[in-house]
């Protein structure tokens, strides 16, 4: 696939000002597996897209080991939207500003992925944005142990995403994974592996640009 520029990721997502409704594309994946109130508890997540060069890179976080949800994993910024936010992009925007520093003056809002449901009962929306080259991280040491970027053609590549087996209450669930990116003498490798909830929002962004 082609790298997509700013209009033809524009193209490829719900409007910005019309966030997405209906439950997460995934959910038959997690039927039988979710709490009564799956889907209620609304989140929102900030994929963002860094230019460098003629290159876009995909900025990522990978968590501490001491939190409660999803301890070590690689994620996006982002969490619950909070009574006090203004909708799901004010919660993206300000968890990404508690989580890593970044400053909504340097975010470039683009528009929505589709919504996807996790298996502890939160209805993600992921918010795509262009970022500012010069953002600086300042990550939270309570809940981020790492920020990192990956290019987006290599997460764009269908030979660099595989789908793997896990089992989840009592049956077998199938879960998206990329190939670990980066160099193999590296000792943080192993620790950035990027699957589960974020691979699928990756995949679902691949799936998008595809369509448009």
């Amino acid at each position: 696939m082609p790298m997509p520029g700013l209009p033809a990721l524009r193209r490829a997502l719900h409007p910005l000002d019309v966030p997405p409704r209906g439950p997460g594309w995934n959910l038959p994946e997690l039927e039988g597996l979710l709490p009564g109130d799956a889907g209620q508890t609304e989140a929102a997540v900030l994929v963002g897209l860094l230019p460098r060069g003629a290159e876009l890179q995909v900025l990522l976080t990978r968590r501490t080991e001491v939190l409660r949800h999803h301890a070590g994993q690689v994620s996006f910024p982002g969490g619950r939207v909070e009574t006090s936010d203004h909708g799901p992009l004010a919660a993206a925007l300000r968890e990404a500003h508690e989580e890593i520093g970044l400053p909504s003056a340097q975010v470039e809002p683009l528009g929505w992925l589709d919504p996807l449901a996790t298996i502890t009962g939160y209805r993600v929306l992921p918010v795509v944005a262009r970022i500012s080259p010069a953002f600086q991280p300042v990550p939270d040491p309570g809940e981020v142990a790492e920020v990192f970027e990956v290019p987006l053609s290599f997460l764009l590549a269908p030979s660099n995403l595989s789908r793997i087996d896990i089992e989840f209450g009592g049956r077998v669930r199938h879960v998206l994974e990329f190939k670990r990116h980066g160099d193999p003498d590296d000792e943080t490798l192993a620790a950035r592996r990027i699957w589960g909830v974020t691979a699928s929002i990756l995949a679902n962004l691949r799936d998008r640009l595809e369509d448009a």
